[in-house]
Order: structure tokens, then C-alpha cells, then sequence
């Protein structure tokens, strides 16, 4: 009995307790669409963003996805995405990365790290830039 607690113990434990991050190369069709930080969204909300299949344009720039991170999480998958953003004139390159979990229908929790993760709505329309 005790040789099966044990044989139990070393083969399934481990596995129990690490964490798991599936790496995609696209961002889940749900997530795509604009959101806005706002209770509403306005054409000139400056903090809204728009996410695609492989793409993110907001107030890090128009970048593109260099890879997307899933990782389980009791309240649903937190994602964390990698983005390539083009620099302007003789600025080389930048590395932004986005942070965003489900927490609502039709809201996101999205920020660059999570102490700096906010609420943000779906807009109800739909932006051309969300279907690259």
C-alpha cells in the first residue's frame, strides 16, 4: 500500500503542481475587435486598442504579434502577447507586450504588466483593422 502512495505520489504530483503556458501564433478569435477603456467608445478615445488575428493597434503603435502566451488560471486563460512594433524614423524596433484575461462578457482586463491591468469594453462596432 505504501509502495502504490509513493509510486502515486512521484508520477502524479509533479504534474499537479507545475504550471503549464501553451504558446499560439495567433490571438484567439474573441479577443479580436476594439475595446476602449471607457464606459462608451468615441473615435477619439486615445486609449482604445484594436486586436486581430496577429495584430494590435493602439498607443504602442500598428505591431504585429511575434508570438501569444496562454496560461491557465482558476478564473479563465490569462494571455500574454508579444508584440513587434515598428519604430519611427531612426528609433529601431520595440518589444511591447499586452496582458488581458476575460472577466466579463464583453470585457477585458488588459495592461502591459499586471499591476497596471484595467477594465476595458468591446465597442460595438466593428473596426476594419480588426479583420487583417
Amino acid at each position: 500500500m505504501r509502495k502504490t502512495l509513493v509510486l502515486f505520489l512521484v508520477a502524479v504530483a509533479p504534474q499537479v503542481a507545475s504550471g503549464h503556458v501553451v504558446r499560439h501564433n495567433s490571438i484567439p478569435e474573441v479577443y479580436w475587435g476594439t475595446w476602449s477603456p471607457g464606459a462608451t467608445c468615441s473615435a477619439d478615445d486615445k486609449a482604445a486598442f484594436v486586436l486581430s488575428a496577429k495584430g494590435y493597434v493602439g498607443p504602442a503603435g500598428n505591431c504585429s504579434l511575434d508570438y501569444l502566451s496562454e496560461t491557465a488560471a482558476p478564473k479563465g486563460a490569462i494571455y500574454s502577447a508579444r508584440l513587434l512594433c515598428p519604430g519611427t524614423g531612426t528609433q529601431k524596433k520595440s518589444v511591447v507586450n499586452l496582458i488581458f484575461r476575460s472577466d466579463a462578457d464583453g470585457v477585458i482586463s488588459a495592461g502591459a504588466t499586471f499591476a497596471s491591468l484595467k477594465e476595458h469594453r468591446r465597442c460595438a462596432a466593428i473596426d476594419p483593422a480588426a479583420k487583417k
